[in-house]
């Protein structure tokens, strides 16, 4: 791999960190080093060199293609011996234990009847001709299905290491959850409004018992780790929360991750804060970005990420922009306002 001032060149990311200074004079003895797969050698600053053969590859001609130096150790194909994720036990014992779910009879049929009555509220809210609501997410009604869908984050997680939660983290030593004030957002964060908080906590309670959203996940072998929606989604449904471990900005700008979110842009950048789902996370992180620098690439965009102030703290929705069909890959524009993330020569 090279070393890392290399890496702080490679570095980008959904955040609002600043430009990697030039460290062209320390790597330029890999200058000579051609890529395995298309033969250059142009672009040294994208190349990885494999730690057991010392053969040299583009981030960008790599399948799946990486936008980022991985953490510790990499391997060339040839000498990893990649092969698809083990898929995680259909046991649901083991998917309930995973997921932390815990629910009786009675309370899987309470809660049904309950979130018949809100859905049919929040979405008459959806008919006025005021403002458009958030509508929660509509679970797959097969418990076999959603065991199913359960079992493929699961395998992705365990792949990437990564522990399920669906909440924000807050680890001592980082920031704190006193750090997270909406208020701080420079030039102020939207709203959520009731009637959307409501539809939050909604799909929160219906995770925490069991009923997923309608997604699966699948390996590809060009975009790696991806989302497909296994069932039709309504536009403005409510995907998924963003969600990970909250670090200070200043503590993560030469962190060699390529899934750190933007939570808080503060107008002191010493108070922005971000997410990063390495050690903790959901769904959301295996959610693919588009190629905003093509017209194809923008038409797959099917959810927006939006940030939102939720009773004086930021949070980061994944939310339908169009209605999405079953089958269909789940993609988000990467870039918000700053960016700064390569998505060039995302599939």
């Amino acid at each position: 791999m090279l070393p890392s001032t290399a890496t702080k060149m490679i570095l980008r990311r959904r955040t609002e960190a600043p430009n990697p200074h030039s460290f062209a004079e320390e790597i330029s003895d890999y200058d000579d080093a051609c890529c395995q797969k298309c033969g250059s050698g142009d672009f040294p600053a994208k190349m990885l060199l494999c730690d057991k053969c010392d053969k040299g590859f583009h981030l960008f001609c790599l399948t799946p293609i990486l936008v980022s130096v991985p953490k510790g150790s990499w391997f060339c194909p040839s000498c990893s011996n990649h092969k698809t994720p083990k898929s995680f036990p259909l046991v649901q014992t083991k998917i309930v234990d995973f997921f932390r779910i815990q629910r009786t009879p009675e309370l899987a049929q309470k809660l049904s009847q309950d979130n018949l009555r809100k859905r049919k509220r929040v979405t008459s809210l959806v008919m006025s001709k005021k403002r458009r609501k958030l509508l929660p997410f509509s679970p797959t009604d097969d418990p076999k299905r959603r065991l199913q869908q359960m079992a493929s984050l699961a395998t992705a997680l365990r792949a990437s290491g990564t522990e399920f939660s669906n909440e924000l983290i807050y680890v001592p030593g980082m920031a704190p959850r006193s750090a997270n004030q909406a208020a701080l957002e420079k030039g102020g964060m939207q709203v959520l409004s009731k009637e959307d908080t409501e539809t939050l906590n909604l799909c929160k309670l219906m995770m925490s018992k069991g009923e997923c959203p309608p997604l699966m996940v699948v390996y590809d072998p060009k975009e790696g780790f991806t989302v497909q929606a296994d069932r039709f989604i309504k536009d403005l449904t409510m995907i998924t929360e963003y969600v990970g471990d909250v670090d200070y900005l200043k503590n993560r700008e030469n962190d060699d991750g390529d899934s750190t979110m933007t939570l808080l842009h503060a107008a002191n950048p010493s108070q922005s804060l971000v997410v990063c789902p390495y050690k903790h996370g959901n769904i959301a992180r295996f959610i693919n970005g588009i190629n905003n620098h093509t017209a194809e690439g923008r038409k797959k965009q099917n959810l927006k990420c939006v940030r939102y102030n939720v009773n004086g703290e930021c949070r980061v929705l994944l939310i339908a922009n169009r209605h999405i069909s079953k089958g269909e890959r789940l993609y988000y524009d990467y870039n918000g306002y700053e960016h700064e993330y390569p998505t060039e020569h995302f599939v």
